[in-house]
């Protein structure tokens, strides 16, 4: 691709079951002509992001689709989907219930003997159906060959510092993506090369600041597809208090990184702006030019689809991988993708200088922000 090329990013947060929102998400973009040549990802955002870069264009809903299919196939979708709200809650608590017991097909699976404790162990499940399931879904030679460049976070077990794979620089496989989703207890550390490494999550759940900071000087539009949203109502019950302290503890803050990089396109242009009216002779001083590259010159479109909490969900919706809860996310997140291009101020967008954020599916949002 050449260097000056615009480039379509999607940035995938963390959240387990909810992760069905960004594939809905991922296919209505590609249908309206945004293909990614980059992906990043954070635990299931990383298994997402791994099933788009790890398959030709033509073959990546489908191969979505595979996985969410088999992981929610424990617990079909009831007859009817208009449940009443107590039906409905109860049919959320029965598919949590399934998982902790039973694990997801194709993902994980408990260790035994069970109730675990009774033995060492260093999880609560297995994760080696994943490894196979990602085999079978993802072509890896593709992805390092001839796929968009992929981006997964995860920490070292054993230092705590939070590292980025990615097939710019090296050559990614399943333990990778393995590792960036080994959340403990409930999954075990994964090795790559000699060391052992678990869920990115523990650290940052939103890959955003990586990709600020790491791409080049190509105009870019930034799909951000979270799955905890930080703002949220009171909670009034436990089941409520758990569901919000998941959105504040995984929403990673991402409007704060959204506000700082922010200000930095704004330093960095203020920078150039002062180094074009300095004279020749000062113009090379080691100092602006390092505030002139604090961002890049390139313009950034950061466009926010934020799964907001449903009515149905609970505390459990992370874990809860039935197949009428996996359906209704993705069809939100592409009912998101499709309100966001169809909005007007997307529409005429136009062209601009530094960073400018959407979020057109958020009433409290007026305009973008530059």
């Amino acid at each position: 691709m050449p260097r000056n090329a615009p480039i379509t990013t999607l940035v995938l947060q963390g959240g387990g079951a909810l992760g069905a929102y960004q594939a809905g998400a991922a296919t209505a973009l590609a249908a309206a002509g945004h293909s990614p040549g980059w992906v990043a990802g954070i635990s299931i955002g990383a298994i997402n992001a791994a099933l788009i870069c790890g398959n030709p264009p033509e073959r990546r809903e489908a191969r979505l689709a595979a996985f969410w299919e088999q992981v929610s196939a424990s617990l079909p979708a009831p007859p009817a989907r208009n449940l009443p709200d107590i039906l409905r809650l109860g049919y959320e608590n029965a598919a949590a219930a399934a998982v902790v017991a039973s694990g997801v097909p194709g993902f994980f699976r408990p260790r035994w003997p069970w109730p675990p404790g009774l033995l060492p162990a260093d999880s609560i499940y297995t994760s080696g159906p994943l490894r196979v399931t990602l085999e079978e879904l993802a072509d890896f030679d593709w992805l390092n060959d001839h796929g968009p460049r992929l981006s997964v976070g995860a920490v070292d077990l054993e230092t705590g510092n939070f590292a980025y794979f990615d097939s710019a620089r090296q050559t990614i496989g399943p333990e990778h993506v393995m590792a960036s989703g080994a959340l403990p207890p409930g999954l075990p550390p994964v090795e790559v090369e000699g060391r052992l490494w678990w869920d990115g999550g523990l650290v940052s759940n939103t890959p955003l600041q990586y990709v600020l900071e790491h791409h080049d000087d190509r105009p870019m539009t930034i799909f951000q597809a979270d799955l905890f949203s930080a703002r949220g109502q009171r909670p009034k019950t436990l089941g409520e208090v758990e569901s919000r302290r998941k959105d504040i503890q995984f929403s990673s803050r991402t409007r704060l990184t959204t506000d700082r990089y922010r200000e930095l396109h704004k330093l960095a242009a203020a920078a150039r702006r002062l180094r074009a009216r300095l004279p020749e002779t000062m113009r090379g001083d080691p100092d602006l030019d390092r505030l002139c590259r604090a961002a890049p010159s390139a313009p950034v479109d950061l466009v926010h689809l934020i799964h907001r909490r449903a009515a149905f969900e609970t505390d459990a919706k992370d874990y809860d991988f039935s197949r009428l809860s996996m359906l209704q996310h993705w069809e939100a997140g592409a009912r998101d993708v499709g309100q966001s291009l169809a909005d007007p101020r997307w529409q005429a967008r136009g062209r601009h200088e530094g960073l400018r954020v959407f979020d057109l599916t958020n009433p409290e949002r007026k305009e973008p922000q530059t």
